[in-house]
């Protein structure tokens, strides 16, 4: 394959640029599958090699470390848990990514991370003639399998443009400026979450309470001031008590972690947000792990909220 880097003019496409994935969890499987899909070829590398196996087995070749993946590939995506992970998969000098990427090669981090490593990973990539561009996503699992992400890109604009028929393939990409930015702009958007759902939740108890159905209750509000993602997405999955994996409570305490000591260094109180991070962080504490949509479920199920009637079992 005849490969380009992306500060040519050639537009990208599955023949001129080859792509590589770092972590293959909820979120970044089905991703990848759409990457496949559309005819790119794509080497991946994750921690537990079997949770590849999908991946592999519909055309994904493998590679034993970060390094081997950026060494066969012109753009490395990474989506994985933590800062500190980010660090590890890009700028270990041993085997991260950067180290194996060829100069004109892109990283793109679609971990919700710090801004400032965000700026730390474009200055190392430039240094080595490389771009790294930071597009954290929204929409959890549902947007991960539909191809529906909100994507917030931070760095330089061209290349951002030069990457657009790669983003389209996972959703909407949206330019929120220089490098960093669009950490700022997930960060933002969890916090925005954060309150949501705690109203969300609120409204439910307090709906069961009054005595009114559920079910119609939400249908009632979704389509009037109190409508949102967050309502749509998760209301009915909380009724249902839908335990699958979308998004972990571990990773939103991290995020709101994250904007909380961001609030610090701009000298900015946002007392809704410290309220759900103290809540989030107490649910860790009480060794709850699950998903927020889970979380909530639990919620309602300890202040009494049973699951609707058509769902109960003999």
């Amino acid at each position: 394959m005849a490969t380009t880097t992306l500060t040519s003019v050639e537009p990208v496409t599955p023949a001129n640029t080859r792509l590589g994935w770092i972590g293959t969890g909820v979120m970044g499987r089905s991703m990848c599958s759409h990457l496949i899909k559309a005819g790119y070829t794509l080497t991946i590398f994750t921690r537990t090699q079997s949770k590849a196996q999908p991946l592999l087995d519909v055309g994904a070749h493998w590679a034993p470390s970060p390094l081997a993946v950026a060494s066969q590939s012109d753009v490395v995506f990474s989506i994985v848990g933590y800062p500190s992970d980010v660090r590890q998969v890009h700028l270990d000098p041993s085997s991260g990514a950067l180290a194996g990427l060829r100069p004109g090669g892109v990283l793109v981090d679609m971990t919700t991370s710090d801004p400032s490593l965000a700026v730390e990973l474009s200055s190392a990539a430039a240094s080595k003639s490389c771009s790294a561009i930071d597009a954290p996503v929204s929409g959890g699992d549902r947007g991960a399998k539909n191809a529906t992400l909100s994507i917030f890109a931070g760095g330089d604009e061209p290349t951002v443009r030069r990457l657009t028929p790669i983003f389209t393939l996972l959703g909407k990409v949206n330019y929120m400026g220089g490098t960093g930015k669009g950490q700022f702009a997930k960060l933002a958007n969890q916090i925005t979450i954060a309150s949501t759902m705690l109203g969300l939740v609120e409204g439910l108890i307090y709906a069961h309470k009054a005595g009114l159905d559920l079910s119609l209750y939400l249908d009632a509000i979704s389509t009037g001031a109190a409508g949102s993602k967050s309502l749509d997405f998760h209301g009915n999955r909380i009724l249902k008590r839908d335990f699958e994996a979308g998004f972990f409570v571990n990773h939103f305490v991290k995020d709101l972690g994250i904007c909380l000591r961001e609030c610090q260094n701009m000298a900015l109180a946002l007392p809704g947000l410290a309220l759900a991070q103290q809540l989030y962080v107490s649910l860790k504490a009480h060794g709850e792990v699950l998903d927020w949509t889970s979380t909530a479920a639990n919620m309602l199920a300890d202040c009494g909220v049973p699951p609707p009637r058509c769902l109960h079992t003999s």
